[in-house]
């Protein structure tokens, strides 16, 4: 739990962003699940949309008649600084989070506040690294991001196979990840808006590399990988240049468990050849339209943010994330599943992380740090209490 000097504040949770796609999505989670002693609130630009929102959230939950909205603009930093200095956690949807993220990021490195939003930009994520990791250790402040389907299901499942392994060895793990969801214009505008960057990306990973602290007489890698026939799952292995494989290693790095030689890879599982072929040229189709300005725009237009599936494709929408660990003579394969990843189980997540951060018994970190640096076995026991899988398949 954090308790910033141990002084009070009047939330123990504000949702940023709430009346957006996924931000709706975690709201009505909220109201279902959060306990009658969490104080938590809502926030966002504009009003009218906040208080029909409320009126839905009160057909769930009746004491929500009574939730207070707070007034807040990501691109006004006196409106995130009085929010951050509100509450002890800001759960927050409002992306893409290279355009509008770092002003919250800075509010709550200052005010000691922690901070859990859906982020699977890794420029965005190096970025804050170097300009606020320093001031959140100073506060005590905990910066978590993706803590979604980017990186959740991965973070914690690599941290669940490592249970599985012997200490004090050196540990590879694989992970598969297959899913039929669709994705929302939320996310496709952040993914196009990576693709579009890539200069500044490499830029912040180098800036990166030359200020993080080098481990000493361990090592966590998350090479790339390359594509090839996996007889673990049956199915073709794509690697996937996500921000995924990263968040994993740096758990590795934070986290003596992972062993003294740590390597994760990260593959899209695909089952039939012509699948994986086409897959591939349709990613890189995209990114070859992400340089061109006027094609990006026009992309951008198709999915507009704020649009998604319909809860009927949503419901109808699964994953699975498989991993095969190995070390020590041991070799186990383990399972991650739920329902539709980008929004239900998102919204899940992002929510069960904000009120673990708030309500929770948790390690004591501060600064950017993974979900399973930060949150560990609290935020598993959540999460598979709420309907995620996590089990081990086999072992040998």
């Amino acid at each position: 739990m954090n308790r910033q000097n141990g002084a009070e504040r009047p939330y123990d949770v504000v949702l940023f962003g709430a009346t957006g796609f996924v931000g709706v999505l975690t709201a009505e989670y909220l109201a279902a699940h959060a306990p009658d002693t969490c104080r938590w609130a809502l926030a966002g630009r504009n009003r009218t949309k906040l208080e029909q929102l409320r009126a839905r959230l009160t057909a769930i939950d009746p004491g929500c008649a009574d939730l207070p909205l707070l007034h807040a603009d990501a691109d006004d930093a006196e409106s995130l600084r009085a929010l951050a200095e509100s509450t002890h956690v800001v759960a927050t949807t409002v992306g893409p989070y290279v355009w509008y993220g770092e002003k919250l990021v800075a509010a709550c490195a200052e005010a000691g506040t922690d901070c859990a939003d859906l982020t699977g930009e890794a420029e965005f994520v190096d970025r804050m690294y170097l300009e606020h990791d320093a001031r959140a250790r100073e506060t005590g402040a905990r910066i978590v991001h993706a803590c979604g389907f980017d990186s959740v299901p991965h973070d914690l499942g690599v941290y669940f196979t490592v249970q599985q392994l012997p200490t004090g060895v050196p540990l590879t793990v694989d992970g598969f990840v297959r899913s039929n969801a669709a994705f929302s214009g939320g996310t496709f505008a952040s993914a196009l808006t990576a693709m579009g960057r890539g200069r500044q990306l490499l830029r912040a990973a180098k800036e990166r590399r030359l200020h993080e602290p080098r481990l000493v007489g361990r090592r966590a890698r998350s090479p790339l990988g390359t594509p090839h026939f996996s007889g673990e799952t049956g199915t073709w292995a794509l690697p996937l240049p996500t921000l995924d494989p990263q968040v994993v290693a740096r758990s590795a790095r934070a986290l003596e468990r992972y062993g003294p030689d740590f390597r994760y890879r990260h593959f899209a599982s695909v089952q039939r050849l012509p699948m994986a072929v086409g897959g591939a040229a349709a990613v890189g189709a995209l990114m070859a339209a992400a340089q061109i300005p006027a094609a990006r725009d026009w992309l951008m237009e198709r999915y507009e943010p704020g649009q998604g599936p319909d809860e009927k494709r949503r419901r109808n929408s699964w994953f699975t994330v498989r991993f095969v660990g190995e070390g020590g003579g041991r070799r186990v394969f383990t399972e991650v599943s739920g329902g539709d990843p980008g929004y239900d189980e998102t919204a899940r997540m992002l929510a069960e992380s904000a009120l673990c951060l708030a309500l929770d018994d948790l390690p004591a970190t501060s600064g950017q740090v993974t979900t399973a640096e930060a949150m560990g076995d609290a935020l598993l026991a959540r999460l598979t209490a709420a309907g995620m899988g996590f089990r081990v398949a086999a072992v040998r």
